[in-house]
């Protein structure tokens, strides 16, 4: 077996597990020098599915994370094996001109998502889809191919963002490999379009800038007018963050999401429509709108001003044959609206209004924090979110039952939890006093006990892929201390 060394850089902890496997895998590698990255997963601590309407949204890189080890080949192939944790081993290979034409832009979307078309093969579209999109939006033509080795601790399909995690590790590796020079916001638009329209996956912001710009320990303070970062807040001592599995797979490609998301759409659609914006129906079926009022966001609508203007307006459901005939599109650009779908439009435009007034009220109370009595705030605004998502229909038995487990132990810690990121299953992000740990494993013995099954527990933190930056790997013909 081959044994690497390395010559640039300071592994983690976890960095050092990854570093262990190389051995085994070594065969799998051509040439003598590999780059290595690291990208963590987030737990949705605030905003969640608000950040496509522009909210301010609360995130925390959490302590699992997806490993990526790059090698450049001199053809123009395309190797890929990943080993993510409770997955089986998988593989991908394309030569990297399948994913590209001869127009002038390079690249032709409609080309490279059909080559990720087929079930079995539709994860590398997360991985082999930053090649075109590179080409298409930054003129990159690659010359040279890459052999992409893959480790993940990120569950999947729990709500925190383990494609998120996926893409932004393999695009620093990229980044670093073939010398591009993409800062972190860069490289986190880069890997949305990955997902939004590669892999096709209709996700905000949040996920990609917090695996690549947050830092340890510490909520990333987004707002998504489109990612403007403000900084981090670090939590106070006193607190701490869990997220709780709830073992109900969540996807964001879901219908349920993607029904919400549009609907969202559709409520700024009518309310431009009432407050008299001038609106262009253009060929594609797509609006635009002259919106100098909001900049196009729904979030920039404050709660006082929805109830009085714009409430009332609103349709409980709408018809999408009906809101097309009257309305002609909405201004997303990742979802469309369904002629024989029902969209919830009253309370999916509402959600995000409300919700960036409670991600605002949460980072407040963090930056001019006083004293423990101010956390069951928190934790009402906490809950009140998670309300909002049900209230949308984007709840699950599951989730709601942690809730509820959470909300009853107020009195040994626990403080307030929420559904996390695109909702229906996944993830609930719960806030308690520091040390809360047993109060935590009370509340998984007993949602156990109420349905089988032992939820999983995500603790800690880790730093985003710009603070872990990357290393660098030699081929070591011998083993010494530096070796892996």
């Amino acid at each position: 077996m081959a044994n690497y060394r390395v010559i640039k850089g300071t592994p983690k902890s976890d960095t050092q597990e990854f570093l262990a496997t190389l051995s085994a895998v070594s065969n799998f590698f051509d040439g003598d020098s590999l780059v290595v990255t690291r990208a963590p997963g987030r737990l949705d601590v605030m905003g969640g599915i608000a950040d496509y309407s522009g909210s301010l949204v609360l995130q925390l890189p959490i302590a699992g994370a997806t490993h990526v080890a790059l090698q450049k080949l001199k053809s123009t192939e395309l190797r890929v094996l990943s080993q993510s944790t409770g997955s089986e081993t998988r593989s991908f290979e394309i030569d990297l001109s399948a994913l590209h034409t001869d127009n002038a832009t390079g690249v032709d979307y409609d080309t490279a998502r059909e080559c990720f078309s087929d079930r079995a093969t539709h994860w590398a579209a997360y991985v082999a889809g930053i090649f075109p999109v590179l080409t298409r939006e930054k003129g990159i033509r690659f010359n040279e191919g890459a052999a992409i080795f893959i480790s993940s601790s990120v569950p999947e399909g729990k709500g925190v963002s383990s494609s998120a995690a996926l893409e932004v590790a393999v695009m620093q590796a990229v980044n670093v490999a073939f010398d591009l020079d993409l800062e972190c916001r860069e490289l986190a638009r880069l890997c949305q379009k990955v997902e939004n329209i590669i892999a096709g996956a209709p996700c905000g912001i949040m996920d990609q800038m917090t695996s690549a710009c947050g830092e340890e320990n510490r909520l990333l303070e987004l707002l998504c007018q489109p990612d403007i970062l403000k900084g981090t807040l670090s939590l106070p001592d006193e607190l701490e963050l869990w997220g709780i599995d709830s073992g109900v797979r969540h996807s964001v490609s879901g219908s349920d999401y993607g029904t919400v998301r549009t609907a969202a759409f559709m409520g700024y659609r009518i309310i431009a429509d009432v407050a008299g914006l001038p609106v262009a129906n253009l060929e594609d079926g797509s609006v635009l709108i002259d919106d100098l009022k909001w900049n196009g966001y729904l979030a920039n609508i404050t709660p006082a001003e929805f109830e009085a203007k714009y409430a009332l307006a609103l349709p409980q459901s709408l018809g999408g044959a009906d809101f097309l005939d009257r309305f002609h599109g909405i201004t997303d650009s990742v979802t469309a609206v369904r002629r024989d779908t029902e969209y919830p439009v009253l309370q999916a435009t509402k959600h995000p209004i409300y919700e960036h007034a409670r991600v605002t009220a949460f980072a407040s109370i963090i930056k001019y924090w006083e004293q423990i009595s101010q956390s069951p705030y928190l934790g009402r605004l906490m809950f009140e979110s998670h309300q909002s998502y049900s209230n949308c229909g984007l709840g699950s038995e599951a989730t709601d039952l942690i809730v509820n487990l959470a909300r009853e132990m107020i009195g040994d810690g626990i403080y307030g939890a929420r559904i996390t990121g695109g909702g229906s299953g996944g993830t609930v992000a719960v806030l308690g006093n520091r040390g809360s740990s047993a109060a935590i494993e009370r509340l998984r013995q007993e949602f156990q006990e109420r349905t089988g099954y032992l939820p999983l527990v995500i603790s800690g933190s880790s730093p985003g892929t710009h603070s872990f930056d990357h290393l660098k790997l030699q081929l070591s013909e011998t083993t010494n201390s530096s070796s892996v």
